[in-house]
């Protein structure tokens, strides 16, 4: 059981002192559950991201001073949220909600300054996220994609390599280098963000599959709250590079 998904790794549903599956009779994660409790957390997420936003604009239509401290404190304290997440799954019914409230502010605060450059752009992206969400959706639901253990090896692949060049990017950031043309708005900056949204989409199929595996492994009931905080930093990751690519393709005009 493999996903790209850097929260959802092969040992989620292991006991890690016998190595064997966790399995629970009664309380166990379903299907259901794990959908409402998806839909909480996206309803988290956009209260404070309206919030945020409200906040990001002065009387003139500009960026507010001092606005940025959402941007980062949502960066920042959503990370800090996410590793706890991971390395404490029991404590997820508590932290996957704080993750989606924090995580908000962060992605109203980016939406808002990528509205403030380009116009309609945070509209398209929303719809572009869900658009591929309920494709994919119904796509794996039907059997159409399938997550074969090839598959599931050459998306985590991609997943890693693009892990790298970011991660790449912001090191030699640090010392004034920038990496050349993938991040611009020409050809192949272009591309390069068209792939990594295909990446970030099969993500989602390797989610979906992580999480029924989980239901068909009788997981605890704790763990609908970590399969909804996976998918959703899957989405967020899915957001944020459509508003990139739709940024690159609009400062083409």
């Amino acid at each position: 059981m493999r996903s790209g998904n850097p929260v959802l790794s092969e040992s989620t549903f292991l006991d890690l002192g016998s190595g064997t599956v966790v399995s629970r009779d009664a309380g166990a994660m379903t299907i259901n559950g794990t959908v409402n409790k998806t839909a909480f957390l996206l309803l988290l997420t956009v209260l404070t991201a309206a919030f945020a936003w409200s906040q990001a604009f002065t009387a003139t239509g500009e960026i507010a001073p001092g606005f940025s401290v959402y941007m980062w404190g949502g960066l920042i304290g959503g990370f800090i949220l996410a590793m706890v997440t991971v390395f404490k799954k029991e404590w997820a019914p508590v932290t996957a909600p704080l993750y989606a409230l924090v995580e908000g502010f962060f992605l109203g605060a980016i939406s808002a300054v990528y509205s403030h450059l380009y116009e309609g752009i945070v509209l398209q992206a929303v719809m572009l996220t869900f658009g591929t969400l309920f494709a994919l959706l119904f796509a794996y639901r039907s059997g159409w994609i399938k997550a074969t253990e090839n598959f599931k090896l050459g998306v985590v692949a991609a997943t890693g390599g693009i892990f790298l060049v970011y991660l790449a990017t912001i090191v030699l950031g640090f010392f004034g280098i920038n990496i050349p043309m993938i991040h611009g708005n020409g050809i192949v900056g272009i591309g390069f963000s068209l792939f990594v949204i295909v990446i970030a989409a099969l993500n989602l199929v390797l989610d979906f599959d992580f999480i029924e595996t989980g239901v068909e492994r009788g997981a605890p009931k704790y763990m609908e709250w970590y399969g909804a905080f996976g998918l959703m930093v899957t989405l967020v990751w899915l957001y944020i590079e459509f508003l990139r690519l739709l940024s690159k393709l609009q400062s083409r005009n």
